[in-house]
């Protein structure tokens, strides 16, 4: 039998590894140097420096770890990045006119991706550890990883205008997860940047959240304002919500490299459920703690918790001109929730004058200062 070199058993090591990936769900696999992607710290920088985090203080207190694989673990030697495609089967924007119904981002119309991801990439550590051997790291979107740079210099594809990862064979719909290892494995070639002059995700932002190419500004993001966001939505973005209640496809959806994607209709982790498919806006209005549990169990949608989800229900009840809204919207004006009471006001002068004017007199003494300003408030 020959003697294989170094290079000819990480070659073989690694067409295993893609091979094995492949067979637990991942479209995608690329592997990259630990000190890959240099540059990404001064970007990091760059962003938090201009407040562009806005309220996810997390980046900024991680930002030392999130600025490279060896400032969160120095004992990385190479990256193993992974993608699941969760292309949907139909057009994402379908649902923009209807305004009773509240749109969901794709990726959450399914089972959590959190659990589906991590699953498998626990899975595919263990067949490398016992292949190779080596210590090594599982992250799925909740550790402070880089995952977009990283991918793409893992070759999986670039990030396009829209700072999301672009592929050519999957499009914008790409779910990311990382392998970190102490192995030394050959590393693939980075991907090449394909946007061109392409500027149609930055022209489908509802509210300009693309500032420049690449750069997005979470503060303006309906993704951010609908699930990280914790307090009142600002009113110079409620409008251009529209129905959207968790999460926003419009930059991905427009993609031209989409085209190229299959829907994911194998794994059916991601088939959106009857429910989150298409939820009607009065049923979300109607959510108690106990009732928004069980709608969303095993859904990402559970973390923002039931206040948000209302918060956001009302927003598009506000912005739907449908004045079958306004006896549950009356309701939610008593609401325990000072945030959902806030949204409440709003959506109702947005739907009834003249019952919010009669409504007014008599809470204007709330006892939050936010509710009370947004009485007060001009619209």
């Amino acid at each position: 039998m020959l003697a294989l070199s170094q290079s000819d058993t990480n070659n073989s090591l690694t067409t295993r590894l893609k091979r094995e990936a492949a067979a637990l769900g991942f479209v995608a696999c690329g592997i990259a140097r630990a000190d890959a992607a240099p540059e990404t710290a001064a970007r990091l920088d760059a962003w938090l420096a201009d407040g562009c985090h806005g309220g996810m203080l997390w980046m900024e207190e991680t930002r030392a770890r999130r600025g490279s694989p060896a400032g969160l673990w120095p004992e990385v030697r190479s990256l193993v990045m992974l993608g699941m495609s969760y292309a949907p089967a139909e057009d994402p924007l379908r649902l923009a006119r209807e305004k009773g119904i509240g749109r969901i981002a794709s990726y959450a119309r399914g089972a959590d991706y959190h659990d589906i991801v991590k699953k498998s990439l626990k899975a595919l550590a263990r067949w490398l550890i016992s292949e190779a051997g080596g210590d090594l790291k599982v992250f799925v979107d909740t550790a402070p990883v880089m995952e977009k740079p990283l991918a793409a210099a893992a070759g999986l594809g670039w990030q396009g205008k829209h700072s999301n990862l672009v592929s050519r064979e999957h499009g914008s719909w790409l779910l990311l997860g990382a392998l970190y290892t102490t192995l030394e494995l050959e590393p693939d070639a980075p991907a090449r940047p394909r946007c061109g002059s392409c500027d149609a995700c930055r022209a489908a932002c509802p509210t300009d959240a693309i500032p420049a190419p690449y750069r997005v500004d979470a503060r303006r993001c309906i993704s951010y304002l609908t699930i990280e966001h914790k307090g009142p939505i600002p009113r110079e973005f409620r409008a251009a919500i529209g129905n959207r209640v968790y999460g926003c496809d419009d930059c991905l959806a427009v993609c031209p490299w989409n085209k190229f994607a299959r829907a994911a209709a194998a794994n059916r982790a991601f088939a959106p459920r009857a429910e989150l498919a298409a939820p009607e806006v009065g049923d979300l209005l109607g959510l108690d703690d106990a009732g928004f549990r069980q709608v969303f169990a095993g859904s990402p949608i559970k973390r923002i918790g039931r206040d948000r989800m209302v918060r956001n229900a009302l927003i598009v009840a506000g912005n739907s001109d449908d004045q079958g809204f306004v006896g549950r919207v009356e309701t939610l004006l008593d609401d325990s929730s000072p945030l959902v009471r806030g949204a409440a006001v709003w959506a109702l002068r947005r739907l009834d004058r003249e019952r919010f004017e009669a409504a007014k007199a008599a809470r204007m003494g709330d006892p939050d200062e936010g509710v009370r300003e947004e009485w007060l408030g001009a619209f």
